[in-house]
């Protein structure tokens, strides 16, 4: 039993665990050690505000999200597949990570991260992490332009300061609490919003210039962080009636949780199984996704496999400490390939520095106002989406806009589920509407009465089988001038699966049955090997099995002249 056990196993050839920073270590040096050290400390110092506005964004606590980057984002680094890839909270699971906490609660909201990591690095383990290159890239720009217009709805209560007790996480009465809110605007924290996301924009440019060394070195400061330091400063010294975290959350705890397991029960376990797929595939093809893009910046390439596998015990260990899904994030990735980093030790660095910054200045966050995290999330989100895909779409097929829409109005409108799986299968229905268009059966003249050719080109599927409709109608069959010999021709045929096998064998029987042939010529590769396995040369006969179409002629003409009379 148990060899039986490993022999099934080994079939299986799961991937090696493997993390690259095993390899990035043979030849490790000080130069390297330096470099990473500088590129961790600044990633960590740009992940900061965004992993506390992403966790508020989620409908959870901001030190949930300072927890995910410091846990998932070590761990990602350590035992991840890439050398530079940066994983945390990430934008595109705000409106996911909502949702579950709005209809689940968050306990459930951990429960189904901690599935959703173990299904991630199964995923890996099994050797599927090439497969997410397969999803189109019109339903990842569909998907992720949805996200970042829910992203940017989401924050407009906060950005305007509007009287609104708790967001709904639908986006029509999302709409609909914003517009009857409108009186209530706050102008001080539309204001600080305002002032906020302009210096967010402004700041990166404005000391691109010149040659002075103090602007050379502030320049590296993130915007985020002046744009988070001077709302808080404002916000005091006005005495800004704004909300911040301080008032809204209570402050951030000074200090690292215990980790702890959350109430679990197969019961609600089998309730968490859509947002459970949703947590892992986003989170599968966001990492992947950032992993390339990363590659591409560094010349290297990535371990999708290993990735995943690291994805998974991220977020199976981060809900331990109440943090919340955690993937691949390109902002942070980019900040720490352009910053120099040589090794995933850059990213292990990255989450240190977040730890030292949470244990040695934590209470500094209470006076940070909800408002310029907005104006923060407002900026990733414009980011995040790809519009110029939207005016793009007039050079592209009627498939790839359809596709591409229907995912992006789907992921605003429904969920990111709904649209991916409709995006899915519109995809699959419009490729096999394209190879089927691919497929001919085409006739060929042969000069032999009573015989019948044809041409197959392309692939004979359950798709296309229609091609071959006219050529098995009972009724064409049952004719008095109806072909003897029927002559098929593979050479063109590239593939063939069960369907269209059952088809071809319904004509042979239709044959038989008025001792008429059936003859297959020049087939070979993919096509052979299944006539073969299947047992269908046995059934016609490896005589009818011409090597060409000379070949099947001559073997016409020799069926043709041994014809029994019609019964």
């Amino acid at each position: 039993m148990l060899d039986t056990l490993r022999n099934s196993l080994a079939s299986l050839r799961l991937a090696p665990f493997r993390p690259r920073l095993l390899d990035c270590l043979h030849d490790y040096s000080r130069d390297k050690l330096l470099r990473d050290l500088a590129a961790g400390v600044t990633v960590g110092v740009v992940a900061l505000p965004l992993a506390m506005a992403f966790a508020i964004a989620s409908g959870v606590k901001p030190e949930a999200g300072l927890f995910t980057a410091i846990f998932a984002g070590f761990l990602i680094s350590a035992l991840g597949g890439s050398r530079v890839q940066i994983g945390g909270p990430a934008g595109a699971f705000i409106m996911i990570v909502y949702g579950i906490v709005e209809r689940y609660g968050l306990a459930n909201l951990l429960i189904a991260t901690m599935l959703a990591g173990v299904l991630l690095f199964a995923m890996g383990l099994f050797r599927l992490g090439q497969f997410v290159r397969f999803v189109p890239v019109s339903i990842v720009i569909g998907f992720t332009n949805g996200i970042a217009v829910l992203i940017m709805l989401s924050q407009v209560k906060d950005a305007l300061g509007l009287a609104i007790d708790k967001m709904p996480a639908d986006f029509f009465h999302q709409i609909g609490a914003i517009a009857t809110s409108l009186h209530t605007v706050n102008w001080q924290a539309a204001a600080l919003c305002a002032g906020s996301l302009a210096i967010v924009l402004v700041w990166p440019k404005s000391y691109a210039m010149g040659h002075v060394p103090w602007r050379r070195w502030i320049a590296h400061v993130p915007g985020t962080i002046v744009a988070l330091a001077a709302a808080t400063a404002a916000a005091s010294l006005l005495h800004l009636d704004v909300e911040t975290i301080g008032s809204k959350f209570g402050g951030i705890p000074q200090s690292l949780p215990s980790l702890q397991l959350p109430d679990f029960s197969w019961e609600t376990a089998k309730q968490l199984f859509a947002p459970v797929l949703t947590i892992a595939a986003l989170g599968a093809i966001e990492s992947l996704l950032c992993a390339r893009v990363a590659d591409n910046m560094i010349d290297d390439r990535h371990d999708p496999n290993q990735e995943l596998m690291a994805q998974g015990i991220a977020n199976f260990v981060a809900p331990l400490a109440g943090g919340i899904p955690a993937t691949g994030t390109i902002a942070r990735t980019v900040t720490n390939v352009k910053s120099g980093a040589a090794s995933p030790i850059s990213g292990m660095v990255h989450a240190a520095a977040l730890l030292a910054i949470l244990l040695a200045a934590a209470p500094l966050a209470n006076g940070i106002p909800l408002a310029a995290l907005a104006a923060i999330l407002l900026f990733v989100g414009w980011n995040m989406g790809e519009w110029r895909e939207f005016a793009r779409l007039r050079h592209f097929a009627l498939t790839y806009r359809t596709i591409l829409l229907a995912t992006f109005l789907l992921t605003v409108v429904f969920d990111l589920t709904v649209a991916v799986e409709v995006g899915l299968v519109l995809a699959v229905l419009f490729f096999i509407y394209r190879i089927t268009q691919l497929t001919r059966v085409e006739p060929l003249a042969l000069d032999l009465a009573g015989v019948e050719a044809y041409r197959l080109q392309g692939s004979l599927f359950f798709g296309s089988v229609g091609k071959l409709e006219e050529l098995t109608d009972p009724a064409r069959h049952r004719s008095e001038d109806a072909a003897r010999v029927i002559v098929l021709d593979f050479t063109a045929l590239l593939s063939l699966d069960t369907t269209g096998l059952e088809t071809l064998d319904s004509l042979r029987r239709q044959l038989a049955e008025r001792s008429g042939t059936l003859i297959v010529a020049g087939a070979g590769g993919q096509p052979l090997s299944l006539l073969k396995r299947s047992g269908f040369v046995e059934r016609i006969g490896a005589e009818n099995m011409a090597a060409d179409l000379a070949a099947a002629k001559a073997r016409a003409g020799a069926c043709l002249a041994t014809a029994q009379p019609r019964p």
